[in-house]
């Protein structure tokens, strides 16, 4: 007998759906898997979909458009901007996602990275593993408790790298765009004036048509001279080939990235190559509780909507408060 539901897994970078499938048979819900995340797979797995679970697939307006049985779309992971939400939204689907799975890790990555700048690891490993073991390789390292951190953004990822960075003795300046400091006490700077004065600046913003390139030749140029760049948020907040141009230049001292425009990057380039960066494989989400928690998370959210619930982080509210737009 064949189940009630249908739930479309679009794409997964664990090894099995074993969560998502006991999750699902509690509503009578069977997962079934894209065999690819090109586009037209996608449409055609949608047409059967009663919910979709998404990666990093794009879930654009053409999937979310074929996808005329499905209630509710769920993001394995914080930021949406691989999902059309208001093609979704004009449908009357519901849109989650799971806003605090890795506050702990992306955290903790982005303190890691920061110190591995601070304290050149990443650079003298490199030169050590080649065979140089020189000291004096380096220069210029500064006390971590005479510096201060920019944090631009403060969600729950953000409001976390302050918190620890203080306990490291560092000053904490941030920026948000509505200018709240979300009980911090920190100054609340505009952006380009906490350009000016931030030794490190760390990005956890979302992606949004906004804050693409975010950070570009103009802002780089307003940064503290010997200043570094982490990256822990989203690729496209930050233009590569200006950030490339500001360390030749050598306007800014380094930069750590986890996050990258388009993803897998070019490891070829320049840029990657440099040994004053340090690249991480979007790798500051991970860990075994993170992930399970994060799968769980998505999963029991599509089935509450399945269930006729309304999910924890629903996204687009107000398909709750109006009819769906009929499509054209």
């Amino acid at each position: 007998m064949s189940a009630r539901y249908r739930i479309l897994i679009t794409d997964r970078a664990w090894p099995d759906a074993s969560i998502e499938q006991a999750v699902f048979r509690q509503v009578d819900g069977e997962v079934f898997e894209a065999p690819s995340t090109d586009e037209a797979q996608l449409i055609r797995c949608a047409a059967d979909a009663d919910a979709i679970l998404t990666n990093w697939a794009r879930v654009t307006a053409r999937v979310i458009q074929a996808a005329r049985r499905c209630r509710v779309i769920s993001r394995f992971g914080i930021g949406i901007d691989n999902i059309a939400v208001e093609a979704a939204t004009a449908q009357g689907i519901a849109v989650t996602n799971c806003p605090d799975y890795c506050v702990c890790e992306v955290s903790d990555h982005t303190l890691g990275l920061l110190l591995a700048l601070a304290r050149r690891i990443g650079f003298f490993h490199l030169r050590t593993k080649r065979g140089e073991y020189n000291l004096q390789a380096a220069t210029g390292q500064q006390r971590l408790s005479t510096q201060t951190l920019g944090v631009v953004g403060l969600g729950p990822i953000g409001r976390e790298v302050a918190r620890k960075a203080r306990l490291l003795g560092m000053q904490v300046v941030a920026h948000t765009a509505s200018g709240r400091d979300y009980g911090l006490g920190c100054p609340m700077l505009g952006l380009h004036e906490l350009l000016a004065q931030a030794d490190y600046v760390s990005l956890h913003v979302p992606l949004t048509p906004t804050t693409h390139h975010l950070l570009g030749r103009d802002q780089f140029r307003l940064m503290k001279p010997g200043a570094y760049l982490i990256n822990t948020s989203r690729g496209a907040l930050v233009d590569e080939n200006a950030l490339w141009e500001a360390l030749q230049q050598g306007r800014l001292a380094g930069a750590a990235l986890d996050v990258f425009d388009p993803e897998p990057p070019d490891l070829s380039r320049p840029l990657f190559q440099d040994e004053r960066v340090i690249v991480t494989p979007h790798a500051a989400f991970v860990s075994r509780q993170a992930v399970e928690q994060m799968r769980r998370q998505a999963a029991e959210q599509a089935a509450a909507v399945l269930a006729g619930q309304r999910p924890q982080n629903v996204l687009n509210p107000q398909i709750y408060a109006v009819p769906a737009q009929p499509l054209g």
